[in-house]
């Protein structure tokens, strides 16, 4: 008989449970729910870019390989509009801005080099796009230019490559003493064991 009681209390105390709590459990599951299947969904999309996107990539490097300028164009425009946020999107439009660097297109690079900048906010990404600017801009003889594109905001893993560039564009600028001090500031802060330790001190050696 007692234990009949105590289940009867239970059950009335679950029911009161329910009935005050249930609807905000249930909405908490509903919306738990809901979150999973998106990040499933959202997964599922981002896998399913990327292969898109590869192929993409894939025929661009076919056609930037055969020298099929409109081409290889056409699917890096393809990448940039549809897959704008895939390593690939990225990838061919820091190739074709080589690539135009090296044809002596300045401006044309910098467009390219201007888009990555503003896809990748990755410190490395964003330090290779600083730095190749710079080079750009120095190789137009536009020094400001130049030096503002390396003020840009990393960790100091990747300071050392902004300081020497900045102290190329200095040297250039025939400002030795400023230049010295921006190679030196590089190599403060690179490790011991870093070949380009090397590279730095002959920098610094030829302009004593």
């Amino acid at each position: 008989m007692v234990v009949h009681i105590q289940d009867e209390q239970e059950v009335a105390n679950f029911k009161y449970f329910w009935h005050r709590w249930g609807r905000w459990i249930f909405a908490v599951l509903v919306v738990l729910a809901l979150a999973y299947l998106g990040y499933v969904l959202y997964q599922s999309h981002i896998r399913s870019n990327n292969e898109k996107a590869a192929e993409v990539f894939n025929t661009f490097v076919t056609q930037a390989g055969a020298n099929n300028i409109a081409e290889s164009k056409k699917a890096l425009m393809q990448l940039q509009q549809e897959y704008p946020d895939t390593m690939n999107a990225t990838q061919a439009t820091l190739m074709m801005a080589g690539s135009a660097f090296d044809d002596g297109k300045y401006d044309e690079a910098i467009r390219h080099l201007q888009w990555v900048k503003g896809k990748q906010h990755d410190d490395l990404l964003q330090t290779i796009v600083a730095q190749r600017l710079a080079t750009v801009y120095l190789q137009q003889g536009k020094y400001s230019d130049a030096l503002q594109a390396l003020d840009i905001q990393v960790t100091s893993q990747f300071k050392p490559v902004l300081l020497e560039t900045r102290g190329d564009i200095l040297q250039a600028q025939k400002k030795n003493a400023e230049a010295v001090a921006a190679y030196q500031q590089a190599l403060n802060l690179l490790s011991k064991d870093s070949v380009q330790r090397e590279v730095l001190q002959m920098k610094i050696s030829s302009l004593s």
